[in-house]
């Protein structure tokens, strides 16, 4: 990809200035040494960033590459980033390849500090497709289960790290952990209400496939057949969704919000059945922004099971 490589490049003369810049400087007011002395960690995508911040509590200052909203799969990265990364003592991804563009940012930041995939040891889903990504599905925070293996890792990466305040992060990681339970509890008994027959899930993209393995529910199909928003939509895609959406008697189009509604409302138009969009858009690649009813992760599962109990079961 000539064009990320190009970009690459000019990062890196960039983070090279930076760093020369801040040598001149006092050592301890760089993002190495943290605010306060907090140990400095850059995490990629929200969802990484939040579990982050609740396993390092205040001995952590997290730098979160990307925004609310944001999609993750077609990101570039800027100098901010590449900045940040060179400075930081851990980074932390999401994994399963939704990052592209890391590794060669991590090189040209000249890192030397401690890379954790938040997805080792989580079970991963593998496409069916062409569109589909080689890695398998990418969007592994939608089980609790899942989050509480990536937020395990995290913690083993703080406390290698941050050895004094190890003791801090296991308990940060055990008080965490018990509240991802309760949420995975409470999914359960919400979508155990829904009548079996009107469990089928239309989404703008295949992003939901843990959470519907999950609790069991009926994947009738994506907008964009694909683990990746950046693939193409036919013509003949439309159609096979509205043609599903009719034959099975899905009640409701879901929306995401890092995404545009247009193409749902259309289709759901076309299928004459509703859409879900604007405030009650499921968040699928990312968090909300702050004030959201997506803000935190846990904040996020439990918006998109209450608005997909409402919408099936209304």
């Amino acid at each position: 990809m000539p064009r990320f490589r190009r970009l690459i490049t000019t990062l890196a003369l960039t983070a090279a200035l930076a760093a020369g810049l801040a040598a001149c400087g006092d050592a301890a007011s760089t993002p190495a040494a943290g605010a306060g002395g907090r140990l400095a960690v850059v995490a990629t995508t929200t969802q990484v960033a939040d579990f982050a911040r609740n396993i390092g509590g205040d001995h952590v200052t997290v730098t979160q590459i990307l925004k609310p909203n944001i999609d993750p799969h077609d990101y570039e990265p800027t100098p901010a980033d590449i900045t940040a990364i060179g400075a930081a003592k851990v980074v932390v991804k999401s994994g399963v390849g939704l990052e592209k563009w890391l590794d060669e940012t991590i090189a040209s930041a000249g890192f030397k500090g401690a890379t954790v995939d938040a997805s080792t040891g989580v079970p991963i889903r593998q496409g069916n497709g062409e569109e589909d990504q080689a890695a398998g599905d990418p969007h592994i925070w939608h089980n609790p289960r899942n989050a509480k293996v990536m937020a395990q890792n995290i913690e083993q990466a703080f406390a290698a790290a941050d050895p004094p305040d190890a003791a801090v992060y296991e308990r940060n990681l055990a008080a965490y952990s018990a509240k991802l339970d309760q949420l995975d509890a409470d999914i359960q008994a919400k979508i155990g209400k829904l009548p079996a027959g009107d469990r089928k899930l239309v989404t703008n993209h295949d992003a939901f496939g843990y959470y519907i393995d999950r609790y069991r529910l009926e994947f009738v199909g994506s907008i964009i057949p694909s683990f990746d928003t950046s693939a193409e939509l036919s013509a003949h895609d439309v159609d096979d969704i509205v043609a599903k959406i009719k034959q099975t008697g899905t009640k409701a189009v879901f929306s995401e919000s890092s995404l545009p509604p247009k193409t749902a409302e259309a289709i759901a138009r076309q299928a004459g059945v509703k859409v879900v969009a604007g405030e009650d858009a499921l968040y699928g690649d990312t968090l909300g922004p702050e004030g959201s009813a997506g803000d935190t992760y846990l904040k996020m599962e439990e918006h998109n099971t209450d608005v997909i109990v409402q919408a099936l079961g209304g």
